[in-house]
């Protein structure tokens, strides 16, 4: 049997417990892909994260990020996740760079005491097909009225979403995703992965949910990969030329775990860059997993 430290923590958290839960394994040297995604699965939380060493000697580390299902190639809460518990163990405050299987991400650390605020920039176009799934398809995925329905869209930074925005937050409450409609759909959607929310992006605050079954993820308290895309996919939509879009996002709020989530976009020419997402992080404690030798 193998030994391996991992740090428990709650992403995007302003309460103590609230946040999307992350287990943080701080040396996974030695760790097979089958046990890493054995480890996820066992956790049983959203996501779970591995560090290993950089292949790169400048940069803090290289990452793997694990949902009970499947690896993603990146992910929101995880690296800000993984950014403050590496900032908290010894790199401390300020900027580094993690290796994702999407790209180094530029991360930056400020520590606050017992939470700790991180924020990743990240500089991929946003992507999305030439088609938009039909409200009268959203609405019947969402159990919902197709009035209910503002607008739908498929963007993805990395992992691929239906955004979906609603007449109010309402709506977002009372949306259930139909599992029998969405498994007799899905092959027909760019993106299985659903993002709603509610609010106008210029002037309030927004209020969203995240459901991601194919993923294992029945709902999401938090998620940063979402808020790329929402962020990205926004500001083509409502910055006319050159500019900025600044948001805040609610979310777990309906399952009980309050997150919020910080998220900006630079706007030049029409194109997007240096999206940048953030929150705090509370560190809750540690512990280690005996993993049977390979």
């Amino acid at each position: 049997m193998q030994s391996f430290h991992f740090v428990i923590a709650n992403v995007f958290a302003e309460t103590h417990f609230g946040g999307n839960q992350l287990a943080v394994f701080t040396d996974a040297r030695g760790l097979s892909d089958l046990a890493m995604q054995s480890i996820a699965k066992q956790m049983n939380l959203s996501e779970t994260t591995f560090v290993l060493p950089a292949r790169d000697k400048v940069n803090a580390a290289k990452i793997r990020i694990f949902t009970p299902q499947a690896e993603l190639p990146f992910a929101g809460h995880p690296t800000v996740g993984t950014a403050a518990v590496l900032g908290q163990r010894g790199l401390g405050a300020g900027q580094f760079v993690l290796e994702e299987a999407i790209g180094d991400i530029r991360v930056d650390v400020e520590l606050r005491g017992d939470r700790i605020a991180a924020r990743f920039q990240i500089d991929r176009p946003i992507d999305s097909p030439g088609f938009t799934p039909t409200n009268a398809l959203v609405a019947d995925l969402l159990t919902l009225a197709e009035a209910d329905i503002a607008a739908a869209w498929f963007a993805s930074a990395g992992v691929p979403f239906c955004v979906v925005q609603l007449a109010g937050r309402e709506a977002v409450d009372r949306a259930v995703l139909d599992r029998n409609a969405w498994n007799a759909k899905r092959k027909d959607l760019w993106a299985p992965n659903f993002l709603l929310f509610a609010g106008k992006p210029t002037s309030e605050r927004l209020y969203a949910r995240m459901f991601a079954p194919a993923l294992g993820v029945d709902e999401d308290p938090a998620t940063g990969a979402a808020a790329v895309a929402l962020v990205g996919s926004l500001a083509k939509r409502v910055v006319a030329g050159d500019g900025r879009l600044a948001i805040t996002i609610d979310q777990g709020v309906k399952m009980g775990r309050p997150s919020v989530i910080e998220a900006s976009v630079d706007v030049r020419a029409g194109q997007t860059s240096n999206m940048r997402v953030g929150g705090l992080t509370v560190i809750l404690g540690e512990g280690s997993l005996a993993v049977p030798s390979n």
